[in-house]
């Protein structure tokens, strides 16, 4: 995987430690390395730099680095250098230790600055928690106490939180409240792997950069926009984790409101972080409430039983799943309608769903573009006046990378015939990149350089909470009756189609070619 930039425009990251918290994790090993190894490979990572991992493994250094570099070839794609990666992987190490021990944070102490001493390094620490969110507040706390988030001396102190950010509104806020103990805001990094995704990041690129696309996003010419985050995996092993949150809890208030807000937003002024994110929230909060009366139109929950993938395999539903409730009422599936109450976006319908166990694993984004006047083609009786499809403008997240844009054209001949054409824009192919990383690399990259413009500000986070609110609030009073509700291997519940027919759409089609 190569990074696509030039080599001239590189601009490394300042030298710092990374601590990774939960060091001994898959995402630490299959993510966090490889996205590490890409940003050194590359020149966004100097050669001045440490990784060390913290984690209760009882191993030493050696024995984590052959832990990391377990399948490394296959993680790190058709960029591994078995030189290069094992001359990576001596810019790490291991401690032991408890993360709710004060005493770990003493060693942690007195470990960097042996680091520090022994590669000449300064005081610049990234502090990287890849553990359960039970101890996002306890370890930023303990750092706090043991003096290891102060920024002085020019050097800086950072740390980067995956999701969940809270499990609702109140626990959101709590949490944010107890990192604000020990970090000040602007050392917060609440990292979504899927603002690190090239598409999502060029949607701000293909809007303000063409004079062709701003001047006509918006509710005079766009009929409504879908997001799907699909996914054809079943819950695996995450059963103890997903029985407490759902397809609701974990994708809408993160990923796909954090998609909304891109494809919503006005533009700022200029690239600063703070400014981008302030018109982001923007949006989210011009999204309006759904009454508790108008959730069960414009929210759909599914949950998916015994299937058949497209391949053929037979698999079984979400209840047979190891660790899952024989009774569960948890959703795997949930389909929103929502309205952003502003002049650009007033009256246009944002329609998102997600599930697990449908066909295909992709993301996009469609925008539809409203019908065009037909009168001018009634004159041969064959079209009537929206028989010619709506303009689409597919902005492909995963895993083919790339926009797609439908239009209507003429069939050669003496008759008047249409047919819907496609042009087609792949990022593998026109930048010559090979496979386009996980987004990883982005986010670490700018968290390293303390650019904050695709993380998560505190206000975002309880904004997203506050919008499914009302819907998590229903739902909790009224379990489900019909779960399952749809078979594995395909598109959901016909309810989330029965959501756009009542407004005389239909959900894009998936991708023939995944």
């Amino acid at each position: 995987m190569e990074l696509p930039s030039n080599k001239p425009e590189i601009n490394p990251a300042p030298p710092c430690i990374l601590v990774i918290f939960g060091a001994g994790g898959d995402l630490t090993r299959r993510k966090l390395m490889p996205a590490l190894y890409h940003l050194r490979q590359n020149g966004f990572v100097q050669e001045h730099f440490a990784v060390l991992g913290v984690d209760r493994m009882d191993t030493d250094n050696e024995g984590f680095r052959q832990h990391l570099s377990r399948d490394a070839q296959t993680l790190v794609n058709d960029q591994f250098d078995a030189k290069a990666w094992e001359h990576f992987v001596g810019h790490v190490e291991y401690m032991s230790g408890d993360f709710t021990d004060a005493a770990t944070y003493k060693a942690l102490e007195a470990r960097l600055e042996e680091i520090r001493g022994a590669r000449e390094l300064p005081g610049n620490f990234l502090f990287y928690l890849s553990t359960p969110p039970r101890f996002f507040g306890e370890i930023a706390i303990q750092l706090g106490e043991a003096g290891l988030s102060w920024e002085t001396e020019g050097a800086w102190r950072r740390i980067i939180i995956e999701k969940p950010f809270g499990h609702d509104l109140e626990s959101a806020r709590a949490l944010n409240a107890t990192l604000h103990h020990a970090f000040a805001e602007h050392q917060i990094y609440r990292i979504d792997h899927y603002m690190g995704k090239e598409t999502v990041q060029n949607i701000l690129a293909y809007r303000f950069a063409n004079a062709t696309v701003e001047p006509i996003w918006n509710r005079n010419y766009i009929d409504h926009v879908q997001i799907t985050v699909a996914e054809d995996l079943g819950v695996g092993t995450r059963a103890g984790y997903y029985e407490t949150a759902g397809a609701l809890r974990d994708m809408i208030p993160n990923h796909l409101l954090a998609v909304l807000a891109v494809i919503g937003a006005e533009p700022s002024n200029s690239l600063d972080a703070e400014l981008v994110r302030d018109e982001q929230a923007k949006v989210l909060r011009a999204i309006q409430d759904i009454p508790p009366e108008d959730v069960l139109t414009h929210a759909v929950r599914g949950q998916y039983g015994p299937g058949t993938m497209p391949d053929g395999t037979q698999v079984p539903g979400y209840r047979e799943e190891p660790g899952v409730d024989p009774n569960s009422t948890t959703e795997t599936f949930v389909a929103l309608k929502l309205k952003v109450d502003t002049w650009r976006w007033a009256g246009v319908p944002f329609y998102m769903r997600t599930g697990k166990r449908l066909p295909k694993r992709y993301t996009e984004v469609v925008i539809q573009y409203q019908h065009a006047p037909n009168v001018l083609f009634q004159a041969d009786r064959v079209h009537s006046l929206n028989v010619l499809p709506a303009n689409k403008l597919i902005l492909r997240i995963q895993p083919d990378e790339g926009i797609g844009f439908s239009f209507n054209a003429k069939v050669p001949g003496p008759s008047t015939r249409f047919d819907t054409v496609k042009m087609n824009f792949a990022y593998s192919e026109h930048f010559q990149c090979g496979p386009i990383g996980s987004g990883y690399e982005t986010l670490i990259y700018d968290c390293m350089q303390g650019d904050a413009t695709l993380f998560k500000r505190a206000d975002i986070i309880e904004l997203g909470w506050q919008i499914v609110e009302p819907i998590l609030d229903v739902w909790k009073a009224l379990p489900p009756r019909t779960f399952p509700n749809y078979a594995a291997g395909t598109m959901g519940p016909e309810a989330a189609d029965e959501l756009l027919a009542r407004d005389g759409r239909t959900w894009n089609k998936p991708p023939r070619n995944l």
